[in-house]
């Protein structure tokens, strides 16, 4: 989705340039002729319209728009200079998570990793505030969760794991 949002961007960018472009070049001229204030009228009102569809249609899928299934499990997790505590320590696979973030202090980026240290998913905690993502986790394992966010000279103790067992079948 990425490389087409950019594709996208990249060729309203380019329009938006030319119309400027044209509309400079314009104004050097003679006077314009009847009509013009009526043309010129249109083509912004079309910009607008394209920018907001474009705009709509790309931000549509945006993860942070997406509701939990009503069979997610709810998993809290609470952040603090330097600790994470999860009310949670087996998560059966395959099994939708919506995860609750919390932080008593200042910001935190909480980061679920996988054995193999590979960043599945992250979301900012961020105090007073509950931030919310979900996810699948697939695999069993033992999965890891650090801070993404410098938070002070322990930050790189910030690290709590869970296991994600095999579903019952």
């Amino acid at each position: 989705m990425q490389p087409v949002v950019l594709l996208i961007s990249l060729v309203l960018m380019a329009a938006l340039s030319a119309a400027f472009w044209l509309a400079a070049r314009a104004a050097h001229g003679p006077a314009p002729g009847p009509g013009a204030n009526g043309k010129r009228t249109g083509l912004i009102w079309a910009m607008t319209i394209l920018g907001v569809l474009v705009s709509a249609g790309s931000l549509r899928q945006w993860p942070h728009a997406l509701a939990a299934p009503g069979d997610a499990l709810e998993v809290n997790v609470s952040g603090g200079q330097w600790w994470w505590d999860i009310d949670t320590t087996e998560i059966p696979a395959g099994t939708p998570v919506l995860i609750n973030v919390t932080t008593e202090d200042v910001t935190h980026g909480m980061g679920i990793y996988d054995s193999n240290l590979t960043l599945l998913t992250q979301v900012q905690a961020i105090p007073g505030y509950t931030t919310r993502i979900t996810y699948t986790f697939e695999e069993p394992g033992s999965y890891r969760v650090l801070c993404m966010e410098f938070c002070g000279v322990a930050h790189h103790d910030m690290v709590n794991e869970f296991e994600v067992v095999a579903g019952e079948e």
